[in-house]
């Protein structure tokens, strides 16, 4: 027999919830471990691929899997989920819990795997479809196809990960399921690594890797269920009230939440128009814009999520307000430095990452512009990870959907716009341009139905991070090299001088909001 889980509220009283800062720390130190990593992957991609042709055929057939993944099993799939496990957990009894689990559970695979035997099937017209550029370029069309077929079980196996990481994230296990990346990236270092030279196509290797990653990421978090006593005995029954719950919730929030990954992939569809290395250039600085936005933006947004649905499970609106609140601000005090230190860093930051072996000036520069432009909706992004959870906690998915295809039609008329005179910038640019329309949307919703509503102290907290990041600006513009010295140099100096500049900057920045007032005690909230 299994470990029996906590109890839930509808037999005895739940146990108290760590606090929401230390939780989103926890989250964010993982994070942090897995996006520090995935920095690494990226450096040792392009030591070993550059941005040629071989580069632009594996983002592709990564960043589809990769892509379903993000709109399906961690936007749509888990804000459908955690809501609907959370009331179980609250109102139910634990044989109701573990048979909502274990009936997903064979829903969801089985919808899975039928999902990838079609496009494992399909591959060359999924790639005619997402990059409708390589149709001109016989061996990157192929390339992207054969590494698709690899690639595309990964979404299964994550899947079903993030499937087990919503389970571990309602009972507040939030360590497991943040560290799980790590494993991602570490199995692509290795196979570029080691792997490389045993293929006959060097880059088949990366395919390899995202596949094995998958399986590791998936196994590795059972055990963890397994003490919960909640490891899932799948079983198909898609008239159980809870799958039933679950599917009218998510095929809306398939917009709602994830339209900034919809943006994206729009992005890289019309990039493999443009010239070569573009694909390439926009997913290096996407991947630099992602990690204030993964390690930050996401961790608020895991921890409030389950803390949300159990406060409108339990009809607590103030607190479900105040949280809310206590979001936005936490957002705001780490997304408006990191946005201008991308906008101000950018060459610098793509410099050291990532000028080495096939990497060129040129590649150096342009990735700069894209980078900006992300900078750019960098606290966009990160304000739509936490007011979409205002809306999905409490089972409102209509008006997300809503606000997404505006946001959608939107990125595209950007797109369409600014790609003919700024290229893939252009691109960046509409990206951030439609993640804040989307974002303000959001806000003006919430305001609306009084869901979120400001709590004391704004004109104070505005002040203090005015104060802050000028400090963080006269920094960067003080200490900063020229750009010329950053290309030039060795990759140990620029590793340095970013270490002296990241240093000087983070601690600038924290020391002034203390002499502002600003104390950690301010953002303790339970």
């Amino acid at each position: 027999m299994s470990a029996e889980p906590e109890k839930t509220s509808g037999n005895s009283e739940l146990p108290k919830a760590p606090g929401l800062l230390r939780s989103s720390g926890v989250v964010g130190v993982m994070t942090m471990l897995s996006r520090v990593l995935g920095l690494v992957r990226d450096m040792v991609i392009a030591r070993y691929f550059g941005a040629g042709a071989g580069a632009d055929a594996f983002f592709v057939a990564f960043k589809i899997p990769n892509f379903l993944r993000r709109l399906f099993a961690e936007g749509a799939f888990s804000q459908a989920f955690v809501p609907v496990l959370s009331s179980y957990r609250e109102q139910q009894s634990v044989d109701e819990v573990r048979g909502l689990v274990n009936a997903v559970a064979g829903s969801l695979g089985l919808v899975l795997l039928g999902v990838t035997l079609v496009a494992m099937l399909g591959a060359p017209l999924l790639t005619a479809v997402f990059a409708p550029g390589f149709l001109g370029d016989d061996l990157k069309f192929a390339l992207a196809s054969d590494m698709l077929r690899i690639t595309f079980p990964y979404l299964l196996l994550i899947s079903l990960t993030a499937f087990a990481g919503g389970i571990l994230n309602s009972y507040d296990r939030f360590a497991i399921p943040a560290f799980t990346p790590v494993l991602l990236n570490l199995a692509m270092i290795g196979a570029a690594i080691f792997l490389t030279p045993l293929m006959d196509t060097p880059v088949m290797a990366l395919a390899w890797g995202v596949f094995i990653a998958g399986a590791l990421q998936l196994f590795f978090q059972l055990p963890f269920l397994m003490r919960l006593g909640l490891l899932p005995r799948p079983r198909v029954d898609y008239r159980h009230e809870g799958v039933r719950r679950i599917l009218k919730l998510m095929v809306p929030a398939l917009f709602g939440v994830s339209v900034s990954q919809i943006n994206l992939l729009l992005d890289t569809v019309l990039a493999s128009f443009l010239q070569t290395g573009s694909v390439s250039w926009l997913y290096y600085s996407d991947r630099l814009s992602e990690l204030p936005l993964g390690v930050f933006g996401i961790a608020i947004a895991t921890v409030i999520l389950p803390s949300l649905s159990r406060k409108h499970a339990a009809a607590s609106a103030d607190q479900f307000a105040a949280t809310l609140d206590w979001a936005v601000r936490a957002v705001l005090l780490i997304g408006v430095p990191a946005a201008i230190a991308l906008g101000l860093l950018a060459e610098p930051l793509i410099a050291t990452l990532f000028h080495y072996g096939e990497v060129t000036d040129r590649d150096v520069a342009m990735s700069a512009q894209s980078l900006r432009a992300y900078s750019a909706g960098l606290l966009a992004f990160m304000l739509i990870k936490v007011l979409a959870p205002g809306f999905f906690a409490r089972e409102d998915t209509s008006t997300p959907v809503k606000i997404g295809i505006i946001a959608m039609i939107a990125n595209m008329v950007f797109n369409l716009a600014l790609i003919f005179p700024l290229a893939h910038a252009g691109l960046a640019l509409a990206t951030s341009l439609s993640a804040w329309l989307n974002a303000w949307l959001l806000w003006r919703g919430l305001r609306k139905e009084g869901a979120w509503q400001s709590q004391s102290g704004w004109p104070r907290f505005l002040a203090q991070l005015v104060f802050a990041n000028a400090t963080l600006v006269a920094i960067i513009l003080y200490l900063q090299p020229p750009v010329g010295q950053w290309l030039t140099a060795g990759g140990l100096q620029r590793s340095a001088d970013m270490a002296l500049l990241v240093a000087a900057g983070v601690g600038g920045y924290f020391v002034a909001l203390a002499l502002a007032g600003v104390r950690v005690r301010h953002f303790r909230q339970r």
